[in-house]
């Protein structure tokens, strides 16, 4: 089903939100990771899913899955809900179990759309604390700007890394916002490596 609905949305993205991929080759194959990336509107996880064939997995609001057939849709893709609204505990051991499988995790660590602007908004501690449960590299991602049709957009792909000076610290809250300063810090180089 997942390349099904892949090659059903192609056609679709590629002439009405076309985007170009700049820093492709940073992107490993067949690797367990976690992506994150700036969240302008909710064309964001498409571009994702779009642009990078590869199956990932990707946290969404569980608002999301209230509808039986958007919801049925979502998890064909790979999307499962977490509650933004408390310490969801489901969506935490999920997102490390796909993780800890091998597979590709998207995850958006502003918490949610920036509406009022393009910059990069203050990045929550839930992507730190997956990539050091898991254990594994962080491939960060800049979308240039808000999904618009017909407009051309960009993705920049930085460079893999990791938080493995982390591993062996207790994961408490200084630790996971030592470790988020370094993931707003790889966010904000990866905006335009072409600057």
């Amino acid at each position: 089903m997942y390349r099904l609905i892949y090659f059903i949305i192609y056609p679709f993205m590629r002439i009405f939100f076309p985007c170009k991929v700049i820093g492709r080759k940073n992107f490993p194959k067949k690797q367990p990771m976690l992506i994150i990336c700036n969240h302008l509107t909710n064309v964001d996880p498409v571009y994702i899913y779009q642009y990078f064939y590869e199956k990932k997995f990707t946290l969404a609001k569980k608002e999301l899955f209230e509808s039986k057939v958007l919801g049925y849709l979502y998890r064909c893709v790979g999307g499962f809900p977490i509650d933004r609204g408390k310490v969801d505990l489901k969506a935490i051991k999920t997102s490390i179990a796909h993780l800890k499988d091998g597979h590709k995790l998207v995850v958006f660590p502003e918490g949610t759309r920036n509406k009022e602007s393009e910059e990069l908004q203050g990045v929550k501690n839930g992507a730190a604390m997956l990539a050091l449960k898991a254990q594994v590299p962080i491939i960060p991602m800049h979308i240039e700007k808000r999904a618009k049709i017909f407009r051309r957009n960009k993705i920049f792909v930085g460079k893999p890394f990791d938080l493995a000076q982390f591993y062996d610290q207790k994961l408490n809250t200084e630790t996971l916002d030592k470790a988020s300063e370094i993931i707003t810090q790889k966010l904000l180089e990866t905006q335009n490596p072409q600057k």
